[in-house]
């Protein structure tokens, strides 16, 4: 059962009283003067005008010459405020049409030739239409779809599964292709473009996109920091939020985390106030919602809803989509919209349904719920050999006699334009983004495209990271203990090698696997964007931030985790392995392997940007580092790999970080690791008495005019990387290679953030 019950707080606006946030609270900063309430005649003042007259606790002068304004007590329903008229805003949408090409399901009488000629003017699902082929066939999702929604009211889209609620949500929301929908859509009978329509407007998806481990208060702090402006001030902030929470009926789970399968949190009905809560935090003039109340019980979704009118009430225009609204439900809505596979069948008032299905011929019974009977009559239809066309084709001329008996009614929006309604909304302190009421600029230009500069929004973005980060310190926990034990189980394996000819061949293997083991590690990156894809998605849609902002914060925050696991791998391997360098040389191994978890980062990070699914992108993940570690010269030297393959050798991540470490092990020109007899180890000579060995090197001497004993030194460190065919790159510029590889990826995370986000039909 829910903590807040919303109905307690905000009575019906048909009961002459004011909604919730006139109610009397006060907020003391320096002492307690109540003043007058509003009066019951009021208009509603919106959510932004409030808090624009809220003054921090202490504020200094400014040096612009402003003041410090007296310090009291603001009573949200006081008579201190100049409460302007309410803006009129009419979202008007015409002849919207948009359909989609499927795949053509094949028949076997559609292949063999038919006996029977087809009836004129019929078609059947063989037949290719204009535009079709015979592969494909056109479904029309939304035909000729025309209506309108006003500030300070809720319309309502109903509709069985699969009649287009959802798509026309989309449609007017701008979440479809440009070309692929036909139709138009203005605002105050001015064009609505792409760019304003995602400033002034919001979209809730039906899914709730939460972070599990952030309170509900940090939720909406974040979209607060977010989507207000830099130049609003924290204590502001918090203030909005704290009175957004008041509004949303969330003040008791404030401090609850929203939590998941995992972990028990708030409640479904709090869940998806929230969802809405962010998304209003900027007090937007459009709010777009698909079906809000789905999958919530009946009371949830009453105080969903009921919160939505106080929204609507504030000022804005609120759309939404509803399978199947309950009695009180529909006591709250305004306008409908009854959709049938794509058509309208229905739009109007809840109140004048009864008489438009009466004079349809199908009068609704009392003992009846209104949309109920309406949709099964419409399903009834459906399921019959004519469809609804009739009651498409009653419905508009049905319309056509209102719009005759009614004249055309209000013009679009009061006879203000769509720059003077914006203004004025602005005035008022909706849309609170650093807006800007010049009347000497365009529309588009009143509003910026994002609140914050890119600094702030990364800040703000690496910050939420590392809290959700904090939240779950089991992920780098099991991550760290798969670095250390990997290390540990290579140096208890691979412990104080020598440097015989055998020392130098475990030498090559542990660097292989040591290598390759960093790349794989770097695996569990994979999930992290795959599970914040649709977020990113829902927050980026609408200028919450920028996806450089997103890409850069993503690279600055892996980098203290890879840092750490970097310097744990290299002090568990260096010294227990026996590697030559010293101080100076582990400094180098330690980087190498650092740059190494980076790259790999880097590359998985931007497979979870193309890859949407987790197991195809593991199964990816570790084809392409297997692929990898072939190439990389540790199985086949380079001059031996067919000219075929040898760009993937150059492709390949783990080539330069292990050409990197074998130069940082063998650069010491003066260690030698093949002595005299040591030459026969790696031949069937190698278990033959000294004895025999000396008197072959004694032969070899005579042989070669050389002096070769036991202590000559036949193989430096110098020879074995000319061996393993190593002399393109220092060990220093391989480093700066690696690296790059890992700023690479980023870049190509950003580009397919960019072709892969946009979170739109086609």
């Amino acid at each position: 059962m829910s903590r807040v019950v919303a109905e307690d707080y905000s009575p019906s606006r048909d009961s002459g009283t004011m909604p919730f946030y006139t109610q009397s609270i006060s907020m003391d900063f320096t002492n307690h003067h109540p003043q007058p309430p509003f009066s019951s005649t009021a208009t509603s003042p919106t959510l932004g005008q409030l808090l624009k007259n809220v003054g921090d606790l202490r504020r200094e002068a400014t040096g612009n010459g402003s003041e410090t304004p007296v310090h009291q007590v603001l009573e949200l329903g006081s008579t201190n405020l100049e409460v302007p008229r309410s803006i009129p805003f009419v979202l008007s949408f015409n002849n919207l049409k948009y359909s989609v090409k499927v795949r053509r399901k094949f028949r076997l009488r559609s292949i063999l030739p038919s006996r029977n000629i087809h009836r004129t003017g019929a078609t059947t699902d063989s037949d290719p239409v204009g535009g079709e082929s015979l592969s494909t066939t056109t479904k029309t999702l939304l035909n000729d779809i025309s209506g309108e929604a006003r500030d300070g009211e809720i319309l309502a889209v109903l509709g069985a599964s699969g009649s287009g609620k959802s798509t026309l949500i989309d449609a007017l929301a701008n979440r479809i292709a440009k070309g692929s929908l036909k139709g138009t859509k203005t605002l105050n009978g001015e064009v609505l473009e792409s760019r304003m329509l995602k400033v002034i407007s919001a979209y809730v998806m039906q899914d709730d996109l939460l972070f599990p481990m952030l309170t509900v208060e940090e939720t909406l702090m974040f979209a607060a920091e977010f989507r207000l402006p830099r130049s609003l001030s924290n204590s502001k902030k918090r203030l909005r939020v704290q009175a957004l929470i008041e509004q949303l009926g969330l003040k008791n789970a404030a401090k609850t985390v929203i939590g998941d399968e995992g972990h028990r949190g708030v409640s479904g009905g709090e869940r998806r106030r929230v969802s809405i809560g962010i998304d209003i935090i900027h007090d937007p003039i459009i709010l777009f919602l698909d079906e809000p109340t789905s999958g919530l019980d009946s009371t949830s979704a009453f105080m969903v809803v009921k919160v939505l009118q106080r929204i609507a009430q504030s000022g804005s225009i609120v759309i939404m989509s509803v399978h199947q609204p309950s009695y009180r439900i529909l006591g709250l809505l305004d306008r409908l919209i009854f959709l049938s596979r794509g058509q309208t069948v229905y739009s109007g008032s809840p109140m004048s349904l009864p008489v438009y299905f009466s004079d349809f011929g199908h009068p609704i019974p009392d003992s009846e719920n209104r949309t109920e009977y309406a949709l099964d009559l419409i399903r009834e239809l459906e399921g019959s050999p004519g469809g609804t066309k009739s009651l498409v084709e009653f419905n508009k001329s049905w319309h056509d006699l209102k719009l005759s008996r009614n004249g055309r009614g209000e013009p679009d929006g009061g006879g203000l334009s769509l720059k003077e309604a914006i203004s004025a909304a602005i005035s008022k302190g909706k849309l609170v983004s650093g807006a800007t009421n010049n009347d000497a600029i365009s529309p588009n230009s009143m509003v910026p495209t994002f609140a914050n500069p890119v600094w702030k929004e990364m800040a703000v973005l690496s910050r939420r990271s590392f809290m959700n980060s904090r939240r779950v310190p089991e992920l780098f926990g099991v991550r760290l203990g798969a670095v250390v034990v990997t290390g540990f189980i290579l140096a208890t394996v691979f412990w104080q090698l020598d440097s015989s000819p055998k020392g130098v061949q475990e030498r090559l293997g542990f660097f292989a696997f040591a290598m390759s083991t960093t790349f794989y590690t770097c695996a569990d990156a994979l999930p992290v964007f795959l599970q914040e894809r649709y977020i990113f998605m829902r927050e980026t849609a609408y200028n919450a931030y920028r996806r450089s902002s997103y890409v850069l914060s993503h690279g600055l925050v892996v980098l203290p985790s890879l840092i750490f696991l970097s310097f744990a791998f290299a002090a568990t391997t260096f010294w227990a392995v026996g590697l030559d360098g010293g101080f100076s040389g582990f400094l180098f191994y330690f980087l190498i392997i650092f740059a190494s978890f980076w790259a790999g980062s880097s590359f998985v990070t931007f497979l979870s940007g193309v890859v949407p699914h987790v197991m195809l992108g593991y199964i990816i993940v570790v084809a392409i580092l297997a692929y990898f570690l072939l190439f990389s010269g540790f199985f086949i030297n380079r001059d031996r790999i067919p000219s075929y393959w040898i760009w993937f050798h150059y492709l390949s991540l783990v080539k330069y970080p292990y050409e990197a470490v074998l130069q940082n092990e063998f650069q010491d020109a003066t260690k030698c690791f093949v002595r005299g007899v040591q030459i026969f180890d790696q031949s069937p000579l190698g278990e033959a008495p000294t004895s025999l060995k000396l008197k072959l090197l004694e032969s070899m001497s005579n042989t070669l005019g050389m002096k070769i004993t036991s202590s000559t030194c036949l193989t430096t460190g110098a020879d074995v990387l000319q061996q393993q065919d190593i002399t393109g790159l220092s060990k220093w510029n391989c480093l700066w290679v690696t690296v790059a590889w890992g700023f690479l990826f980023r870049i190509l995370f950003y580009v397919s953030l960019l072709l892969g986000s946009k979170n739109k039909r086609r």
